[in-house]
Protein backbone atom coordinates (compact mmCIF):
# COMPACT_ATOMS: atom_id res chain seq x y z
CA UNK A 1 0.00 0.00 0.00
CA UNK A 2 1.53 3.34 -1.24
CA UNK A 3 2.26 6.15 2.06
CA UNK A 4 1.38 9.59 1.94
CA UNK A 5 4.80 9.98 3.82
CA UNK A 6 6.97 8.27 1.35
CA UNK A 7 8.32 11.77 0.35
CA UNK A 8 9.48 13.77 3.26
CA UNK A 9 7.95 17.62 3.28
CA UNK A 10 10.30 20.49 4.91
CA UNK A 11 7.50 21.83 6.45
CA UNK A 12 6.42 18.99 8.99
CA UNK A 13 8.38 17.63 11.64
CA UNK A 14 10.05 14.16 11.10
CA UNK A 15 8.24 11.92 13.62
CA UNK A 16 10.16 8.05 13.90
CA UNK A 17 7.87 5.69 16.38
CA UNK A 18 10.68 3.01 17.39
CA UNK A 19 8.39 0.28 18.48
CA UNK A 20 5.17 0.62 16.47
CA UNK A 21 3.34 -2.24 18.60
CA UNK A 22 0.08 -1.76 20.77
CA UNK A 23 0.71 2.20 21.66
CA UNK A 24 3.54 2.82 19.39
CA UNK A 25 0.78 1.77 16.24
CA UNK A 26 -2.40 3.54 17.87
CA UNK A 27 -0.45 6.99 18.21
CA UNK A 28 1.76 6.53 14.73
CA UNK A 29 -1.43 5.53 13.04
CA UNK A 30 -3.84 8.65 14.09
CA UNK A 31 -0.60 11.03 12.99
CA UNK A 32 -0.58 9.46 9.83
CA UNK A 33 -4.16 9.69 9.39
CA UNK A 34 -3.74 13.33 10.25
CA UNK A 35 -1.41 14.31 7.26
CA UNK A 36 1.78 14.14 9.54
CA UNK A 37 5.20 12.97 8.65
CA UNK A 38 5.83 10.01 10.25
CA UNK A 39 7.69 6.65 9.98
CA UNK A 40 7.06 3.31 12.26
CA UNK A 41 9.47 0.77 13.15
CA UNK A 42 9.19 -2.43 14.62
CA UNK A 43 11.45 -5.62 15.04
CA UNK A 44 8.60 -7.88 14.47
CA UNK A 45 8.90 -8.51 10.00
CA UNK A 46 5.59 -10.02 9.92
CA UNK A 47 3.78 -6.44 11.89
CA UNK A 48 6.25 -4.17 9.37
CA UNK A 49 4.95 -6.37 6.03
CA UNK A 50 1.32 -6.49 6.86
CA UNK A 51 1.54 -2.73 7.35
CA UNK A 52 3.63 -2.29 4.37
CA UNK A 53 0.58 -4.46 2.12
CA UNK A 54 -2.69 -3.31 3.87
CA UNK A 55 -1.99 -0.77 5.89
CA UNK A 56 -2.47 0.06 9.68
CA UNK A 57 -5.83 -1.19 11.13
CA UNK A 58 -7.18 0.68 14.27
CA UNK A 59 -10.12 -0.30 16.11
CA UNK A 60 -11.63 1.32 18.76
CA UNK A 61 -15.20 2.06 20.88
CA UNK A 62 -16.51 3.83 18.24
CA UNK A 63 -17.29 3.66 14.70
CA UNK A 64 -15.11 6.65 13.40
CA UNK A 65 -11.90 5.61 15.66
CA UNK A 66 -12.35 2.47 13.24
CA UNK A 67 -10.16 2.51 10.25
CA UNK A 68 -7.49 1.28 8.10
CA UNK A 69 -4.57 3.97 7.21
CA UNK A 70 -1.71 3.81 5.04
CA UNK A 71 1.50 4.33 6.73
CA UNK A 72 5.34 4.11 5.86
CA UNK A 73 6.73 1.54 7.75
CA UNK A 74 10.56 0.25 8.34
CA UNK A 75 11.84 -3.14 9.42
CA UNK A 76 14.40 -2.51 11.93
CA UNK A 77 17.57 -2.86 10.04
CA UNK A 78 16.26 -0.60 7.73
CA UNK A 79 16.06 2.53 10.01
CA UNK A 80 19.51 3.79 9.38
CA UNK A 81 18.94 3.85 5.99
CA UNK A 82 17.22 7.20 6.95
CA UNK A 83 20.39 8.51 6.73
CA UNK A 84 20.24 9.44 3.20
CA UNK A 85 16.63 11.18 4.09
CA UNK A 86 15.82 13.58 6.22
CA UNK A 87 16.53 14.16 9.64
CA UNK A 88 14.73 12.88 12.48
CA UNK A 89 13.16 16.00 14.38
CA UNK A 90 10.87 13.54 17.12
CA UNK A 91 11.86 9.96 17.69
CA UNK A 92 9.32 8.51 20.22
CA UNK A 93 10.66 4.75 22.02
CA UNK A 94 7.87 2.30 22.64
CA UNK A 95 9.63 -0.62 23.11
CA UNK A 96 9.85 -2.41 26.13
CA UNK A 97 11.85 -0.83 28.95
CA UNK A 98 14.67 -3.09 28.57
CA UNK A 99 15.13 -2.41 25.06
CA UNK A 100 15.81 1.63 25.74
CA UNK A 101 19.47 1.82 25.82
CA UNK A 102 20.13 0.28 22.38
CA UNK A 103 16.87 1.99 20.95
CA UNK A 104 18.07 5.18 22.43
CA UNK A 105 21.45 4.36 20.52
CA UNK A 106 19.97 3.99 17.44
CA UNK A 107 18.22 7.26 17.01
CA UNK A 108 20.87 9.08 18.18
CA UNK A 109 22.97 9.50 15.16
CA UNK A 110 19.78 10.06 13.23
CA UNK A 111 18.67 12.89 14.91
CA UNK A 112 18.60 16.56 13.35
CA UNK A 113 19.71 19.57 15.61
CA UNK A 114 17.02 20.28 17.75
CA UNK A 115 15.80 16.79 17.93
CA UNK A 116 14.61 15.28 20.48
CA UNK A 117 13.56 11.92 21.72
CA UNK A 118 10.76 11.01 23.85
CA UNK A 119 10.06 7.73 26.02
CA UNK A 120 6.13 6.99 26.10
CA UNK A 121 7.03 3.55 27.81
CA UNK A 122 5.77 2.32 31.17
CA UNK A 123 8.91 2.59 33.95
CA UNK A 124 11.15 5.78 34.23
CA UNK A 125 13.26 5.33 31.34
CA UNK A 126 14.70 8.85 30.61
CA UNK A 127 17.86 8.34 32.40
CA UNK A 128 18.79 6.03 30.63
CA UNK A 129 17.81 7.64 27.35
CA UNK A 130 19.60 10.71 28.62
CA UNK A 131 22.86 8.65 29.21
CA UNK A 132 22.80 8.13 25.30
CA UNK A 133 21.32 11.29 23.80
CA UNK A 134 22.07 13.89 26.52
CA UNK A 135 19.45 15.21 28.72
CA UNK A 136 18.83 18.17 26.42
CA UNK A 137 17.50 16.04 23.89
CA UNK A 138 15.20 13.85 26.23
CA UNK A 139 11.31 14.20 27.11
CA UNK A 140 9.31 12.60 29.09
CA UNK A 141 5.85 11.48 28.17
CA UNK A 142 2.92 9.22 29.47
CA UNK A 143 0.29 7.47 28.00
CA UNK A 144 -2.48 6.71 30.68
CA UNK A 145 -4.90 4.22 30.59
CA UNK A 146 -4.81 3.76 26.84
CA UNK A 147 -5.82 -0.14 26.99
CA UNK A 148 -4.47 -1.06 23.31
CA UNK A 149 -3.18 -4.27 22.16
CA UNK A 150 -1.72 -5.03 19.38
CA UNK A 151 -4.37 -8.35 18.59
CA UNK A 152 -2.64 -9.27 15.21
CA UNK A 153 -0.04 -7.89 12.27
CA UNK A 154 -1.29 -4.55 11.00
CA UNK A 155 -4.16 -4.41 13.69
CA UNK A 156 -4.89 -2.48 16.66
CA UNK A 157 -7.31 -2.64 18.94
CA UNK A 158 -8.14 -0.17 22.23
CA UNK A 159 -10.80 -1.38 24.39
CA UNK A 160 -11.86 1.86 26.40
CA UNK A 161 -13.46 5.28 25.38
CA UNK A 162 -11.50 8.53 23.90
CA UNK A 163 -11.37 11.55 26.56
CA UNK A 164 -9.92 9.83 29.94
CA UNK A 165 -12.96 10.14 32.10
CA UNK A 166 -11.28 13.09 33.69
CA UNK A 167 -7.99 13.17 32.97
CA UNK A 168 -5.82 13.55 30.29
CA UNK A 169 -4.93 10.41 28.72
CA UNK A 170 -1.21 11.47 27.02
CA UNK A 171 1.27 13.79 29.43
CA UNK A 172 4.25 15.13 28.07
CA UNK A 173 7.04 17.38 30.16
CA UNK A 174 10.35 18.22 30.05
CA UNK A 175 12.46 16.78 32.62
CA UNK A 176 13.50 20.00 34.16
CA UNK A 177 9.67 20.85 34.67
CA UNK A 178 9.51 24.10 32.28
CA UNK A 179 7.14 24.47 29.45
CA UNK A 180 8.57 24.99 26.33
CA UNK A 181 8.06 25.78 22.62
CA UNK A 182 8.50 22.18 21.32
CA UNK A 183 6.48 20.40 24.49
CA UNK A 184 3.29 22.53 23.42
CA UNK A 185 3.98 21.22 19.64
CA UNK A 186 4.28 17.95 20.54
CA UNK A 187 1.28 17.95 23.12
CA UNK A 188 -1.01 20.17 20.06
CA UNK A 189 -0.28 16.94 17.61
CA UNK A 190 -1.63 14.19 20.82
CA UNK A 191 -4.42 16.42 21.42
CA UNK A 192 -5.79 15.83 17.84
CA UNK A 193 -5.60 12.03 18.79
CA UNK A 194 -6.96 12.28 22.52
CA UNK A 195 -7.05 14.34 25.56
CA UNK A 196 -3.61 15.86 25.99
CA UNK A 197 -1.84 18.25 28.33
CA UNK A 198 1.69 20.26 29.22
CA UNK A 199 2.91 18.92 32.79
CA UNK A 200 5.55 20.50 34.82
CA UNK A 201 5.75 17.68 37.19
CA UNK A 202 7.05 14.61 35.11
CA UNK A 203 8.89 12.60 38.02
CA UNK A 204 6.05 13.04 39.86
CA UNK A 205 3.88 12.12 37.41
CA UNK A 206 6.17 9.46 36.18
CA UNK A 207 6.20 7.71 39.52
CA UNK A 208 2.51 7.47 39.88
CA UNK A 209 2.23 6.32 36.68
CA UNK A 210 4.64 3.52 38.12
CA UNK A 211 2.51 2.81 40.57
CA UNK A 212 -0.80 2.42 38.37
CA UNK A 213 1.11 0.21 36.20
CA UNK A 214 2.19 -2.02 39.35
CA UNK A 215 -1.12 -2.51 40.99
CA UNK A 216 -2.39 -3.19 37.38
CA UNK A 217 0.23 -5.05 34.76
CA UNK A 218 2.14 -7.16 37.74
CA UNK A 219 -1.36 -8.70 38.77
CA UNK A 220 -2.71 -9.43 35.94
CA UNK A 221 0.40 -11.09 34.52
CA UNK A 222 0.62 -12.84 38.11
CA UNK A 223 -3.13 -14.21 37.97
CA UNK A 224 -3.32 -14.42 34.76
CA UNK A 225 -6.86 -12.66 34.83
CA UNK A 226 -8.12 -9.92 32.41
CA UNK A 227 -8.63 -6.35 34.08
CA UNK A 228 -12.02 -6.87 34.67
CA UNK A 229 -12.00 -10.10 35.90
CA UNK A 230 -9.43 -9.66 38.46
CA UNK A 231 -10.75 -6.43 39.82
CA UNK A 232 -13.85 -8.82 40.25
CA UNK A 233 -12.37 -11.17 42.30
CA UNK A 234 -11.53 -10.39 45.72
CA UNK A 235 -8.26 -11.84 46.23
CA UNK A 236 -6.45 -9.63 43.59
CA UNK A 237 -8.43 -6.67 43.72
CA UNK A 238 -7.16 -6.22 47.40
CA UNK A 239 -3.70 -7.56 46.47
CA UNK A 240 -4.21 -4.27 43.96
CA UNK A 241 -4.70 -1.84 46.18
CA UNK A 242 -1.83 -3.38 48.50
CA UNK A 243 0.47 -2.77 45.96
CA UNK A 244 -0.75 0.35 45.08
CA UNK A 245 -0.75 1.97 48.70
CA UNK A 246 3.01 0.17 49.63
CA UNK A 247 4.29 1.58 45.90
CA UNK A 248 2.71 5.28 46.53
CA UNK A 249 4.32 5.07 50.24
CA UNK A 250 7.65 4.46 49.31
CA UNK A 251 7.58 7.19 46.02
CA UNK A 252 6.46 9.47 48.71
CA UNK A 253 8.91 8.56 51.42
CA UNK A 254 11.72 8.78 48.25
CA UNK A 255 10.44 12.64 48.02
CA UNK A 256 8.28 12.68 44.86
CA UNK A 257 5.43 15.03 44.80
CA UNK A 258 2.99 11.99 43.00
CA UNK A 259 -0.31 13.12 41.26
CA UNK A 260 -3.57 11.17 40.96
CA UNK A 261 -3.26 7.58 40.78
CA UNK A 262 -6.19 5.83 39.14
CA UNK A 263 -8.06 9.59 39.45
CA UNK A 264 -7.46 9.64 42.90
CA UNK A 265 -5.17 11.19 45.72
CA UNK A 266 -2.13 9.09 46.62
CA UNK A 267 -3.35 9.16 50.17
CA UNK A 268 -6.41 7.29 49.53
CA UNK A 269 -4.18 4.37 47.93
CA UNK A 270 -2.38 4.60 51.14
CA UNK A 271 -4.80 4.45 53.64
CA UNK A 272 -6.83 1.76 51.76
CA UNK A 273 -3.41 0.13 52.09
CA UNK A 274 -2.27 -0.11 55.72
CA UNK A 275 -6.22 -1.04 56.18
CA UNK A 276 -5.62 -3.99 54.07
CA UNK A 277 -2.92 -5.07 55.74
CA UNK A 278 -4.37 -4.08 59.50
CA UNK A 279 -1.76 -1.59 60.20
CA UNK A 280 -4.50 0.78 60.97
CA UNK A 281 -7.86 0.87 61.75
CA UNK A 282 -10.62 0.54 58.86
CA UNK A 283 -11.99 4.32 58.06
CA UNK A 284 -13.71 3.18 55.04
CA UNK A 285 -10.87 4.06 52.43
CA UNK A 286 -10.31 0.92 51.51
CA UNK A 287 -14.01 0.26 50.82
CA UNK A 288 -13.48 3.26 48.87
CA UNK A 289 -10.75 2.11 47.22
CA UNK A 290 -12.41 -1.05 46.40
CA UNK A 291 -15.37 1.25 44.87
CA UNK A 292 -13.34 3.02 42.78
CA UNK A 293 -11.73 -0.18 40.74
CA UNK A 294 -15.28 -1.76 40.38
CA UNK A 295 -16.11 1.23 38.60
CA UNK A 296 -12.98 1.08 36.57
CA UNK A 297 -13.79 -2.34 35.61
CA UNK A 298 -17.57 -1.78 35.36
CA UNK A 299 -16.37 0.65 31.91
CA UNK A 300 -13.60 -2.19 30.43
CA UNK A 301 -14.30 -4.71 27.75
CA UNK A 302 -13.94 -8.17 29.39
CA UNK A 303 -11.10 -9.35 27.39
CA UNK A 304 -8.81 -6.02 27.85
CA UNK A 305 -5.59 -7.19 29.94
CA UNK A 306 -2.44 -4.62 30.66
CA UNK A 307 0.50 -5.31 28.83
CA UNK A 308 2.46 -7.23 31.00
CA UNK A 309 -0.66 -9.64 31.23
CA UNK A 310 -0.50 -9.53 27.48
CA UNK A 311 2.99 -10.17 27.52
CA UNK A 312 2.58 -13.83 30.11
CA UNK A 313 -0.37 -14.92 27.57
CA UNK A 314 2.04 -14.72 24.53
CA UNK A 315 5.09 -15.76 26.38
CA UNK A 316 7.46 -12.56 26.30
CA UNK A 317 9.78 -11.46 28.83
CA UNK A 318 7.63 -8.77 30.90
CA UNK A 319 9.18 -5.40 32.48
CA UNK A 320 8.43 -6.95 35.80
CA UNK A 321 11.94 -5.75 36.81
CA UNK A 322 11.53 -2.22 35.40
CA UNK A 323 8.28 -1.79 37.64
CA UNK A 324 7.50 -3.94 40.50
CA UNK A 325 11.33 -4.80 40.84
CA UNK A 326 12.54 -1.53 40.41
CA UNK A 327 10.17 -0.36 43.44
CA UNK A 328 11.34 -3.14 45.79
CA UNK A 329 15.20 -1.92 44.91
CA UNK A 330 14.64 1.61 45.03
CA UNK A 331 13.12 0.81 48.45
CA UNK A 332 16.04 -1.18 49.83
CA UNK A 333 18.49 1.29 48.36
CA UNK A 334 17.01 3.99 50.86
CA UNK A 335 16.55 1.94 53.57
CA UNK A 336 13.45 1.30 53.51
CA UNK A 337 10.82 -2.10 52.70
CA UNK A 338 8.67 -3.15 49.93
CA UNK A 339 7.31 -6.86 50.84
CA UNK A 340 4.08 -6.95 48.59
CA UNK A 341 5.93 -5.35 45.32
CA UNK A 342 8.79 -7.87 46.20
CA UNK A 343 6.86 -10.42 46.66
CA UNK A 344 4.76 -10.02 43.25
CA UNK A 345 8.40 -9.32 41.31
CA UNK A 346 9.65 -12.89 42.24
CA UNK A 347 5.88 -14.63 41.10
CA UNK A 348 6.07 -12.86 37.99
CA UNK A 349 9.96 -13.75 37.34
CA UNK A 350 8.59 -17.27 38.76
CA UNK A 351 6.12 -17.23 35.79
CA UNK A 352 8.19 -15.56 33.15
CA UNK A 353 10.88 -18.67 33.58
CA UNK A 354 8.51 -21.68 33.92
CA UNK A 355 8.81 -22.27 37.46
CA UNK A 356 4.77 -21.86 38.26
CA UNK A 357 1.96 -21.07 36.18
CA UNK A 358 -0.51 -18.24 36.78
CA UNK A 359 -3.46 -18.60 38.84
CA UNK A 360 -5.25 -17.17 41.94
CA UNK A 361 -3.14 -20.00 43.85
CA UNK A 362 0.08 -17.79 42.37
CA UNK A 363 -0.61 -14.59 44.67
CA UNK A 364 -2.68 -16.22 47.33
CA UNK A 365 0.59 -16.30 49.77
CA UNK A 366 1.60 -12.34 48.66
Amino acid sequence: MDSPNDKPNPDRPRIVILGAGAVGGYIGGNLARAGHDVILVDPWAQHVDHMRRHGLRLEGTSAEECFTTPVRALHLGELHGLWREKRIDIGIILLKSYDTPWAAMMLRDLLAPGGFVVTMQNAINEPAIADVVGWPRTVGGIANKIVVELVAPGHVRRSIKKGGGGFEVFRIGEVHGRITPRIQRLKDMLADIDSAKVITNLWGERWSKVVQNAMSNAVSAACGLPTKTYIEEPLTRRLSIRIAGEAADIGQRLGYQLEAINGQEPSLWIEAWRAAGGQTSDTGALQRAEAILLDLASRMVSTARPSMGQDIVKGRRTEIDYLNGMIARQAADHGLQAPANAALTRVVQAIEQGRTTPGLDAVRAI
